[in-house]
């Protein structure tokens, strides 16, 4: 089973992709769209939205996890974000994707055990739990951290299954 976990933005948008497998997880491919700043709006969304649209139609994910809005630092940030995540739904319902919500401190809780953890702690605990060496950006591991809280979810939930049976 595949799982791409999306980091919403209209500037940065990363983006992970991992297989759960029943020995555990494995790391596929993970990267930052980043659409031209000095762009207008609807035509970062239109990038976004290709890219997005394109990684579903080479990887073929079976779920697709994103960030739910929990904060932001302004107004103008919470609108600019709430169209990126338009963007990753709308992409994951057009391309027939199963979509997952999660919030941040979800995610944290799962991948690093402590839902106040700081991101280098989420970066830490995502380079050792897919085995990863080599330059990870703070999007993508946010993303690839998405992913993974919902990888421990299904397993989790196969476990009460497989118990209950």
């Amino acid at each position: 089973m595949k799982i791409l976990g999306i980091d919403p933005g209209s500037i940065r948008c990363g983006y992970g992709l991992i297989r759960l497998q029943n020995r555990g997880m494995q790391y596929i491919t993970s990267g930052t769209i980043s659409p031209a700043q000095s762009r207008p709006v609807h035509e970062r969304l239109r990038y976004i939205y290709e890219a997005i649209t394109g990684i579903i139609r080479t990887h073929d994910p079976d779920h697709i996890v994103v960030e739910k809005i929990f904060f932001a630092k302004s107004v103008r940030a919470a609108i600019s974000l709430g169209y990126a995540r338009a963007v990753v739904l709308l992409a994951a319902a057009s391309e027939g994707i199963n979509l997952q919500e999660r919030s941040a401190l979800e995610v944290k809780k799962s991948v690093v055990g402590y839902g106040k953890a700081e991101k280098q702690q989420v970066e830490k605990m995502v380079r050792l739990l897919l085995n990863l060496k080599g330059e990870l950006s703070p999007d993508s591991a946010d993303a690839l951290a998405l992913a993974l809280c919902y990888a421990n979810a299904i397993k989790f939930n196969n476990a009460l299954n497989n118990g209950n049976s």
